[in-house]
């Protein structure tokens, strides 16, 4: 376990090794509101949030936070030199023509075949499925980045999602407290256990099929 970073901070960086200089990113609220916070070192990626800012940068200092830049979720973030803003339309339109290159989302479920499930459980009040389903459609790549199991200790990677979906076949890799998962056409691939889990850990809290890559590793 790296010393000095919590589970949150942890699966933050693990998502960042994810990103490319050049490449337009699109974070979820929660986890992936912090991975600028963990970007490696020389790596450049313009953030994009479908409020209307393309430039994100670091989390501000407690303190330094200025009340009128926020992101999607209005939580306070700080801006890049060159960075841009517009109305959300816009942003909406740079999502929909499929400019966003990644997008980390975090999720309710997610199925062995990519299905998304990450907007509403029924019965329970929601302000809307925000920009979601858009950029689950048409990014490039899409990274959920989420907890293992629920807080009722259920399995949130699942065979089939059981509550109402976001898309179809969307999603690229799965980032968990627990472990590294890729989605493939065969299925659900084992690529990385987070320490202190094992093999075992990992199976019991999975209920969908794993296939275990030949080069499987513990970090």
């Amino acid at each position: 376990m790296e010393m000095g970073l919590g589970v949150r901070e942890r699966m933050a960086k693990r998502a960042a090794k994810e990103l490319r200089s050049g490449m337009i990113v699109n974070l979820g609220i929660g986890i992936p509101s912090m991975v600028p916070d963990y970007l490696p070192e020389g790596v450049r990626v313009i953030f994009q949030s479908e409020n209307g800012i393309l430039g994100m940068g670091e989390s501000p200092k407690k303190g330094e936070e200025d009340a009128n830049l926020c992101n999607a979720g209005g939580y306070p973030v700080t801006v890049i030199k060159g960075a841009s803003y517009s109305d959300s339309a816009t942003a909406f339109a740079m999502i929909r023509k499929g400019l966003i290159d990644v997008t980390m989302l975090g999720a309710l479920q997610v199925s062995e075949k990519g299905d998304l499930a990450n907007w509403m459980i029924p019965g329970r009040r929601v302000p809307g499925i925000g920009g979601a389903m858009e950029l689950a459609q048409k990014a490039k790549k899409v990274v959920v980045v989420m907890n293992h199991v629920n807080k009722h200790g259920e399995p949130k990677i699942v065979k089939a999602c059981t509550l109402p979906l976001t898309a179809r076949k969307c999603v690229h890799l799965i980032i968990t407290d627990m472990a590294v998962m890729e989605v493939t056409t065969e299925g659900l691939l084992l690529t990385e256990i987070m320490e202190p889990y094992d093999l075992n850990d990992v199976l019991q809290c999975t209920a969908a099929p794993l296939m275990i890559s030949k080069s499987l590793k513990r970090v």
